[in-house]
């Protein structure tokens, strides 16, 4: 007996391609936005005494109510404003099933966190996209304008936006919050390292909702804790739609451990802003080299055959950095995420003696041209 062929998924899926993380090996991995130290030792010690008398037989707090409770205090709001995830992924995917779907619009302003219209092709939200400026920044006008004229249900906007590092202007946000009814998502992710923030207008905007993660700053990407900040009628409805035990016991039991301890993080923090400032001023020594300003974890810059030059990076000098030079506004682009300061060196020096190898060969080619 021959299989029958498998019924056909959704024809909305077809010309979507899954976002490919590429696990690519090198000695000096700067692609992903990490934060490049490990949890701090004692931060370490205080996880393996809770994880002695950890329940790995019962399921998880279904809200995440210590990690939320931690959340809500510290950020002087109530633990029915907080909504923790399993990492931002989640809480974006959550914001487009409850507020996004057919005959529904999101706004992003690309190049930006593709995941924002990717979410949106899968639960078949109508996407409006307003490219930003050549310098990265937001076209605030024809932003307003859209919101307008659109009838937009989000708008998604990543501050500092994520792969460029730039901040938007508070001002601008806080009139596009007056601006529209529409449920704007201001996500964080970088908040750490940027120390800019919209959580002073949330009890003025009740349309605003603030994105954060545990994954860069607090060094747990491997875990996957994310969260949001958002008036309690947008959170409610959010738990309509988010999976249930989505944040597994031992990711929140960590998370709330971290964050207890979160001032351990600061030496770590400070150091990473330290070598993104290192990375910006050696990049932006380099002839042919154009520097993006960053308020990241991580710098954005433009050269000449951008591919070429990860390609040398990985295969010569085993260092990993992110290609972005085909993307849509971005071309000739890479990021590069701030790592120790040792990788640091090691990125800055091999692309130093790549580029001079590149110069030393076309001044060869043009003397014996001449010859």
């Amino acid at each position: 007996m021959t299989n029958k062929p498998v019924r056909a998924p959704r024809q909305a899926l077809d010309d979507l391609v899954p976002y490919d993380a590429k696990d690519v090996k090198a000695d000096v991995v700067l692609a992903s936005n990490e934060n490049p130290c490990n949890i701090p030792s004692e931060v370490r010690t205080r996880i393996l005494e809770r994880t002695e008398l950890f329940k790995f037989n019962r399921y998880p707090d279904p809200t995440a109510g210590e990690l939320r409770k931690l959340i809500a205090e510290a950020n002087g709001l109530e633990p029915e404003n907080v909504l923790v995830g399993n990492g931002g992924d989640e809480l974006i995917f959550d914001l487009l099933l409850a507020w996004g779907g057919p005959g529904r619009k999101i706004l992003d302003m690309p190049p930006t966190f593709s995941m924002y219209a990717i979410d949106a092709h899968v639960t078949g939200t109508e996407l409006l996209s307003v490219p930003r400026a050549p310098d990265f920044a937001v076209d605030q006008q024809a932003v307003l304008d859209q919101v307008a004229d659109a009838d937009v249900d989000i708008v998604v906007l990543s501050n500092p936006n994520n792969p460029t590092g730039n901040l938007t202007d508070e001002s601008f946000l806080i009139d596009l919050l007056d601006a529209t009814d529409a449920i704007v998502l201001v996500d964080e992710a970088y908040f750490e390292f940027s120390r800019h923030t919209m959580r002073p207008h949330m009890s003025r905007h009740s349309n605003l909702v603030i994105l954060r993660t545990f994954s860069k700053a607090f060094s747990l990407a491997g875990l996957r804790v994310g969260y949001l900040l958002g008036h309690e009628d947008v959170v409610r409805e959010l738990m309509k739609v988010r999976q249930p035990y989505s944040v597994d016991s031992f990711s929140q039991m960590v998370a709330a451990t971290v964050f207890r301890e979160r001032a351990a993080f600061e030496q770590s923090i400070s150091d990473i802003v330290r070598g993104r400032d290192q990375i910006s001023d050696g990049l932006s020594r380099l002839e042919g080299v154009t520097v993006f300003p960053s308020e990241a974890n991580f710098v954005m810059f433009r050269v000449e055959h951008a591919s070429a030059l990860w390609r040398d990076l990985l295969h010569g000098h085993s260092v990993l950095v992110r290609d972005f030079s085909r993307g849509p506004g971005l071309a000739d682009c890479l990021r590069v995420t701030v790592g120790t300061p040792e990788e640091n060196d090691r990125f800055l020096e091999a692309v130093d003696g790549i580029l001079s190898h590149r110069m030393e060969s076309a001044a060869r080619t043009s003397i014996e041209g001449e010859g």
